[in-house]
């Protein structure tokens, strides 16, 4: 009996070991992707980023070193692009919420009885990310053009002033994240309401609750899951983004982002530890940003 005991009790202590070991080797292929594609480039970048230039060297050659001055240099230099780059991300993020929200409360909770409608208009959502970002941006540059049937008709109504333009204004980039983004934030929100139980609601108007009480007490927690996903997924990629800031696109000479600058002094000045400097710093700003957004808004199980 004793025998059997330990036995039993060697086998138990044995097969966790088993499960430990299979699910190391199922998750060995993961960890080896993330190695070779996100912490080796992550520290090749940190390494350029500390690079000084090559003595009496050709244009463009650097070599390694500890020069921490050039995160100095560029937060002094680049410091309004950088403070530019997280307003108008901000600024796309608020209004892509507010545009957003109400298409995926129609979509998710008051077409659950037309299945049909409901699948028609998610196509609808997802019909923009099918065109690339390039050529969409593209085109509302040319509907936003100072010879377009809009701006004329704003300009006949008075709306603009008639020696006034509108793409290569902060507004124009502000309104290209808002569209190229509002999928990205429309679709997270329409998972976390499609979920919704209608029955909380009902439950709420027998209450007496008035539909606004209900809207923010019981519809806005249920779904804030996919609110700060949305968040995220708007704001850490409008906070990048390089194209709708250009000035070859909505942008002008005085809406330059982040991204911009990275893009110039990558490709153009060949300035390598400037670009991987203000890349390093981008990543930490949206770092301590997005661990503070989701803490506050009590979802850090996203994390």
């Amino acid at each position: 009996m004793a025998f059997t005991a330990f036995s039993t009790g060697t086998a138990k202590e044995q097969a966790p070991r088993r499960k430990s070991k299979i699910a190391l080797l199922l998750l060995l292929p993961g960890i080896l992707y993330l190695l070779l594609f996100f912490l080796v480039p992550l520290v090749a970048l940190i390494a350029t980023s500390l690079q000084e230039p090559v003595p009496f060297g050709d244009f463009g050659q650097y070599q390694t070193a500890f020069r921490w001055q050039n995160y100095v240099e560029v937060i002094t230099t680049y410091g309004d692009q950088i403070i530019r780059s997280f307003t108008y991300a901000l600024l796309a993020t608020i209004f892509a919420l507010l545009f957003s929200y109400p298409i995926a409360y129609f979509i998710g909770v008051k077409c659950r009885q037309w299945p049909l409608l409901q699948n028609l208009l998610l196509v609808l959502v997802i019909a923009p990310f099918f065109i690339s970002f390039l050529l969409r941006t593209l085109a509302w540059k040319s509907i936003l053009a100072d010879e377009s049937f809009i701006v004329t008709g704003l300009k006949a109504l008075s709306l603009m002033a008639p020696d006034a333009h509108f793409t290569g204004t902060p507004a124009a980039v502000v309104f290209g994240l808002t569209y190229n983004f509002i999928p990205f934030m429309t679709l997270p929100i329409y998972a976390a309401l499609e979920r919704l139980d209608t029955r909380l609601l009902e439950a709420g108007r027998d209450l007496y609750a008035k539909p606004a009480t209900s809207f923010f007490k019981i519809t806005v927690p249920l779904s804030m899951a996919g609110i700060v996903s949305g968040v995220l997924l708007t704001f850490i990629p409008a906070a990048g983004d390089y194209i709708n800031a250009s000035s070859r696109f909505l942008g002008g000479s005085s809406t330059s982002m982040i991204g911009n600058v990275i893009e110039s002094n990558f490709l153009v000045s060949l300035n390598y530890p400037a670009a991987a400097a203000l890349s390093i710093i981008l990543m930490s700003i949206i770092l301590v940003l997005v661990t503070a957004y989701v803490k506050r808004s009590g979802t850090e199980d996203l994390l």
